[in-house]
């Protein structure tokens, strides 16, 4: 794990490149590979990036975190009015966040193994939720004097622990301290284009934000009375993103359904968010990518996904041809001339088990070389098409389903085909021998 100093959000994403770069050209020097796959491999925690994100006032006295909660009125209310931004900014753009961190890998990570689900929804802490709670009832949260907390002190508006040591793992969001963290990013993926859009969904929040106080102002409201007004309406309007359990349930999957936020569980339906209304506005309202560039890289995105994962396919269906069947076959040849051998020698020789793995392996062999058959069908529905998202949602819907079988049969005949006949590197030599 690298934990990168924290930094402008531009400089951050070049080092982040740069990272990257080093790692293959060290790892090729020492004629190693670095795989920055997300899940490489089946059951193990895959790789991901934490995107720590925060708001600073750049110029002023201390260089003042618009996340860290203060000890002033002042402060606080500036923290409260940050927090509303980014809840804000994250429940209307949910869609379009699970869409910039959508590719391939990330799909086989997110939502297993402490990698956040494709549901996108926020983590604020229990006691940062009870604050916002109690706003939004309009009563009081009691001081606790025997936790460690820092005063909001503001009236009206309770205390909060200072907590960074949050350990909610399956939260795609997450307030940890002076910061949220966007968890959901792909270890091989760039982190610009999901950064801005965090920017561009809080800076259209904020916009909001700003224009909903001058209005209560200029209807004669306080300051801090209209702040706290404003937030109140943003945490009633986002309370549906906010959630602290356990986002692998079934049961967060059905209220989230309820809630009506987004699960969108495959890239291609990710990537459809970029050509929303909303996604739309949001880029061109801001000038941060016109109709056309939007649409640019949304086409490079479906693009990019229909050649990885056809990649992907062709080699299976010749990993299973040269490699995985003829494996199988010399196993399956070994066991029948041993069955052979035996009986031949002596007929009353209990040849059961040695007769039922040759079934095994002859089935599998079998159900494998009708599986690859269907794959090859199924390439060439999705080659035929000319539509980029049709061959996307062929592949995502019909091949990936049928790579899957595939490999379940593999890891099958891998389970008890002789080492000695085996030509892949087995997952115990890759993840337990030295």
């Amino acid at each position: 794990e690298m934990a990168p100093i924290f930094e402008e959000a531009n400089v951050a994403a070049d080092h982040n490149q740069l990272v990257m770069e080093v790692l293959r050209r060290v790892a090729s020097r020492h004629n190693f590979s670095v795989i920055l796959h997300e899940k490489p491999f089946a059951g193990v925690n895959g790789s991901g990036k934490h995107c720590n994100w925060s708001m600073s006032v750049v110029g002023s006295d201390d260089d003042a975190n618009l996340l860290e909660p203060g000890k002033t009125p002042h402060q606080n209310l500036r923290f409260l009015t940050m927090l509303a931004a980014v809840m804000k900014g994250v429940h209307r753009h949910a869609g379009l966040l699970r869409a910039a961190i959508a590719t391939p890998g990330n799909d086989h990570r997110l939502g297993a193994n402490e990698a956040p689900p494709a549901i996108i929804s926020m983590f604020l802490g229990q006691q940062l939720t009870d604050i916002c709670n109690k706003i939004d009832t309009g009563t009081n949260l009691e001081q606790n004097p025997e936790a460690a907390v820092l005063s909001l002190g503001v009236s009206k508006i309770p205390t909060i622990s200072k907590d960074n040591t949050d350990r909610n793992r399956t939260s795609p969001v997450a307030f940890t301290g002076n910061k949220f963290e966007f968890r959901a990013v792909g270890s091989s993926s760039p982190i610009s284009f999901p950064v801005t859009v965090v920017n561009a969904a809080v800076a259209e929040a904020m916009g909001e934000i700003n224009e909903a106080l001058k209005k209560k102002i200029k209807a004669g409201k306080k300051l801090d009375a209209a702040i706290l007004e404003t937030v109140r309406e943003a945490i009633v309007e986002t309370r549906n993103v906010r959630f602290e359990g356990n986002n692998y349930s079934e049961e967060w999957v059905r209220e989230a359904e309820r809630r009506g936020l987004p699960n969108l569980k495959k890239a291609p339906e990710a990537i459809e968010q970029l050509l929303t209304p909303s996604s739309k506005q949001l880029f061109s309202g801001h000038k941060i990518l016109s109709d056309a560039e939007l649409h640019s890289r949304h086409h490079v995105m479906l693009e990019r996904y229909v050649k990885k994962l056809t990649i992907e396919a062709e080699m299976l269906s010749s990993m299973v041809d040269t490699y995985i069947v003829p494996a199988g076959m010399k196993e399956q040849q070994l066991l029948a001339s041993s069955i052979k051998a035996v009986t031949e020698v002596s007929r009353s020789a209990d040849v059961s088990e040695q007769t039922t793995r040759l079934n095994f392996v002859t089935s599998t062999i079998n159900e494998l070389l009708l599986r690859r058959k269907e794959l090859v069908v199924q390439l060439t529905r999705v080659n035929a098409n000319t539509s980029e998202g049709e061959r996307a949602h062929l592949l995502s819907n019909e091949v990936l389903a049928l790579m899957t079988v595939i490999r379940t049969l593999s890891d099958k005949l891998e389970d008890v085909v002789s080492d000695e006949f085996w030509p892949l590197p087995k997952y115990r030599e890759m993840l337990f021998l030295a």
